[in-house]
């Protein structure tokens, strides 16, 4: 009896409250009060990502130049400096893959070019071994844009 009563009072309850009012024609006012420096900013954070998102480094196939293999650190390390020293538009990679520590050159999108690099290294006399040619995913680089 105590929950039937219960019930019926939460029913009547139910039925007469109303989340919005029941006309539906009624709307009220709201007014924005904001600051013109905030459309400021935002266009200004739109143009630096614009231009981030254009400078940006993207991936694609490409060729590298497997310069040494070995399980000597400190060779890898001399050979990776005198690199950086002698070719700084180029990048080194030194990747270890156990036992052996990897370096491999530069980021070619043209076989030609990674050829053209390969000969100069040899008379370079840098490389003492073999040179080889990797197909790999690189680094490509957009060209700089112009700024008006």
């Amino acid at each position: 009896m105590k929950y039937s009563l219960i019930l019926l009072v939460a029913i009547l309850f139910a039925s007469y409250s109303n989340a919005q009012p029941s006309d539906t024609n009624v709307f009220g006012n709201v007014t924005v009060e904001k600051d013109n420096r905030i459309d400021v900013l935002a266009s200004k954070m739109g143009e630096y990502n614009q231009s981030l998102s254009l400078r940006k480094a993207r991936t694609g196939p490409g060729y590298r130049l497997m310069l040494l293999s070995t399980n000597n650190r400190n060779e890898a390390l001399k050979l990776r400096t005198a690199l950086i020293q002698q070719y700084p538009e180029h990048k080194v990679y030194m990747v270890f893959k156990s036992p052996f520590l990897k370096i491999k050159f530069g980021d070619f999108v043209e076989k030609k070019d990674a050829e053209d690099m390969r000969k100069q290294l040899l008379k370079s006399g840098l490389i003492t071994g073999n040179i080889y040619l990797v197909s790999e995913t690189i680094e490509i680089k957009p060209e700089k844009i112009e700024e008006e």
